[in-house]
């Protein structure tokens, strides 16, 4: 969602990354609505990040997967089996299997059964 080009500054320039990643986008500070959020620069508001869905978890398990594929370096496609089971650790550290229908979710992002999912799971310290 990059809106360099509609925003220039360099402050959105650098905020680019971490927006996408919690799908949000810079807006021009004459753009600015309620809910936004004001960045200043200097004393002076630059530019305005505008969050989506603010209104639940929608897309909350695609963000998680996304941030554990940035974490591990290395796509889904691309992971191994031990591979796949670090990338369950890790998304059950972030919480991800609270959300509803998760490891059925899961497991088809991995190419994986929801049977293989339970058994990654089952299979980390301190969880049964």
């Amino acid at each position: 969602m990059s809106t360099l080009g509609v925003v220039p500054h360099q402050l959105a320039e650098a905020i680019a990354p971490l927006l996408e990643a919690i799908a949000a986008e810079a807006v021009s500070a004459r753009s600015i609505e309620p809910g936004d959020i004001p960045l200043h620069w200097d004393g002076e508001v630059v530019i305005g990040v505008r969050l989506h869905d603010l209104q639940g978890l929608h897309g909350a398990l695609d963000r998680l997967i996304a941030a554990a594929e940035r974490e591990m370096g290395s796509t889904i496609e691309d992971l191994d089996r031990e591979e796949k089971q670090r990338m369950v650790a890790m998304l059950d550290d972030m919480g991800a299997f609270t959300l509803r229908k998760s490891v059925e979710d899961v497991a088809d992002a991995l190419g994986v059964s929801r049977f293989t999912v339970y058994n990654y799971l089952n299979a980390l310290p301190g969880r049964r």
